[in-house]
């Protein structure tokens, strides 16, 4: 049972829109899942809308799919804090906000939700508390991760049914097609989806694919890659709804996908190439091979992001199929030279997809994210 009472949820939208990504879905799932009353403020509604055209920037607040988004403006409304707060992905709350936390007579459990990783010190930071240096406040880290001990990753309860439901389904498959405009797979056809940073591998890659034995069909959304895209086809842009093809490479260009779809666009291709921490994730419930870009830092401390994920991952996997994931992974993220990996790492097709099945059932035992917080919640409430 949660905890009674509202919720308040902060985030704010980063360019690629992966943190308002990750934080609707979360108060989407506590809403549905755990009747819980959301309220969630975001400082950007225009980005937000790009996610959800329901979204009326010009509102301070609406109501969407149940949960409360409210504009998160300067200087702050007077709003009196729910029995939850959640500072999401780095953001900071308002100190009217925390001023009026500390004025309360229960004080608000208060969650700091950190990114996602697989180093090791994660597990030993998860549910630490952080006393606020000025107010009668204390704030606790929940880090979300891949091993017991961590928060886990967001997975709503219906959906790997919903995958499963959908992959046994022709008629569902032919239907999500047209929704795109492409038409459907085609016999000895492999589907890959496409979306990334910008990337000066992304040539290369297309270039092994276009010139390779196999047809390949690669579905595009738009986002920041499109213009490496382009270049690749001697254009100085795409347009949505574009299809452009060499050799034995065909690509199409998707309008930017609600979570929903983009969802089915990852459960429908064979391999997926991702970013972020949100397509990520997404992209291991699809239970498919996959290649990710991770968000790139300062002094590449995101490569100790992708290195710990490759070691945890491949644990099970034989030292050859681990080395050709590990190099194609590593010229992905390093402007490398992915068109000259990516025929190693396909040979081991086979072994990357049983990979990523078996990948599911150690993510499922440690529970979804949301529950995680919930059961934390309550425990820190009683």
């Amino acid at each position: 049972m949660a905890r009674q009472g509202r919720w308040d949820i902060f985030c704010t939208v980063i360019d690629n829109y992966g943190d308002i990504g990750i934080t609707w879905r979360l108060a989407r799932q506590l809403v549905r899942e755990h009747n819980i009353q959301v309220r969630l403020w975001v400082d950007d509604l225009e980005s937000f809308r790009h996610l959800r055209p329901e979204i009326r920037p010009d509102l301070d607040r609406q109501t969407i799919f149940d949960v409360d988004v409210c504009r998160w403006r300067t200087p702050f409304p007077n709003s009196e804090p729910g029995a939850v707060v959640i500072e999401a992905l780095a953001c900071h709350l308002p100190i009217e906000f925390e001023q009026a936390m500390a004025r309360q007579p229960v004080k608000p459990v208060w969650i700091n939700l950190e990114y996602l990783s697989a180093e090791n010190w994660v597990a030993g930071c998860h549910g630490l508390p952080s006393p606020h240096p000025r107010l009668p406040l204390t704030k606790f880290f929940f880090m979300p991760g891949y091993v017991p001990g961590t928060g886990g990753v967001l997975r709503e309860a219906a959906l790997l049914r919903q995958r499963d439901a959908f992959l046994t389904s022709s008629e569902e498959q032919d239907a999500f097609w047209r929704t795109l405009g492409v038409p459907p797979r085609q016999t000895g056809e492999l589907l890959i989806s496409l979306f990334s940073y910008e990337n000066q591998a992304i040539g290369g890659l297309l270039s092994s694919w276009a010139e390779g034995s196999e047809p390949i069909r690669c579905l595009v959304p738009v986002g920041k890659g499109l213009g490496d895209v382009a270049q690749f086809f001697g254009r100085t842009g795409l347009e949505v709804g574009a299809s452009l093809r060499r050799g034995n490479l065909t690509v199409h260009c998707l309008a930017m996908l609600d979570q929903d779809a983009y969802d089915r666009l990852l459960w429908a291709c064979d391999c997926n190439f991702v970013r972020g921490e949100d397509s990520f994730v997404r992209a291991q419930w699809a239970g498919k091979p996959l290649i990710w870009q991770a968000y790139r830092q300062e002094a590449n401390a995101h490569g100790a992001k992708i290195e710990a994920f490759i070691t945890l991952y491949c644990q099970a996997m034989a030292p050859e199929c681990t080395d050709a994931l590990r190099r194609l992974w590593r010229a992905w993220n390093e402007d490398g030279h992915a068109g000259a990996a990516w025929p190693a790492f396909w040979s081991h097709r086979g072994q990357l997809t049983e990979q990523a099945t078996g990948w599911l059932t150690r993510l499922q035992a440690i529970g979804d994210l949301a529950g995680n917080i919930v059961k934390f919640c309550n425990e820190k409430s009683k």
